[in-house]
């Protein structure tokens, strides 16, 4: 799916009024297929944008369009089935408690298979074998009839990424895949997730703040620095001038907030860089 975004602004719903936009004027084009990781320090913008692009949340000043379609011009039915076309994974995943992995996992076809299907899943799950094999990309078949509240935090997000490989959705975007995974899972979800998505031929947004994982993964990275554009580049041109000055003002305010005394190698810089 091609994406377009030309001068987009754009308010969290729950922000206070004088307060900045969490997206300024902010121009984007993303062809059909491509792979993005956007990066950038807390409160860039980055959750924003997936939701704008998710036509989730509509834009206060500029245009966004998606097939070179205005989503928020469109007729409610023209809406919602546009919608069925791009699949969102929070960084985390909505998933009931009680509920059986079987069935959140086969949630992702919700939009494909209609209000009667649906409900009658909830009991009597169909496509148990599609969830099985999308689970085990992810190392979890073993997890297939669990309950969701049985889960570690790194499962239910692994649950939430194979809930995306059921989706027949042309544009994925998914919000910090590996914020509860440990390293050695982190590169098999993103190797998984990433191949998924040139499989189906749909574009794959995602905002990570593991840098160097970005890097090593994504062809092309999109930094955001308080809802501008900072650099739009090929991985292999973000250089760590480059990325120095994405988060400089982030590096400034830790070593100003810490303690006189504090020795430099207790100061949480990597974590910004993440």
């Amino acid at each position: 799916m091609r994406l377009d975004l030309a001068r987009v602004s754009s308010r969290h719903p729950a922000a206070r009024a004088g307060t900045p936009a969490a997206l300024q004027a902010l121009d984007l084009r993303v062809e059909s297929g491509e792979q993005i990781a956007v990066i950038g320090p807390s409160g860039a913008g980055k959750t924003t944008l997936l939701h704008v692009l998710a036509c989730a949340l509509r834009p206060a000043a500029g245009a966004v369009r998606l097939e070179g379609r205005d989503p928020w011009q469109l007729p409610r039915g023209e809406l919602r089935r546009l919608r069925g076309e791009l699949f969102l994974a929070p960084q985390v995943p909505p998933l009931p408690p009680r509920q059986r992995v079987v069935t959140a996992v086969l949630a992702g076809r919700l939009p494909h298979i209609g209000l009667a299907h649906s409900l009658r899943s909830l009991f009597y799950p169909t496509g148990i074998a599609q969830a099985d094999a999308a689970l085990a990309r992810f190392d979890l078949s073993d997890k297939l009839f669990a309950r969701v509240d049985r889960l570690s935090g790194g499962e239910r997000q692994r649950v939430g990424l194979a809930r995306a490989l059921l989706a027949r959705a042309r544009l994925l975007l998914v919000d910090e895949p590996l914020s509860a995974l440990d390293p050695s899972r982190s590169g098999q979800a993103l190797e998984t997730l990433t191949g998924a998505a040139r499989e189906k031929g749909a574009t794959l947004i995602t905002t990570m703040h593991d840098v160097p994982m970005a890097l090593r993964t994504f062809p092309r990275i999109v930094g955001l620095r308080g809802g501008a554009l900072v650099f739009d580049l090929p991985a292999d041109q973000v250089t760590p001038e480059r990325l120095h000055a994405l988060y400089e003002q982030t590096l400034e305010e830790l070593h100003a907030a810490a303690p006189r005394d504090a020795p430099q190698e207790q100061l949480p810089v990597a974590m910004t860089c993440r």
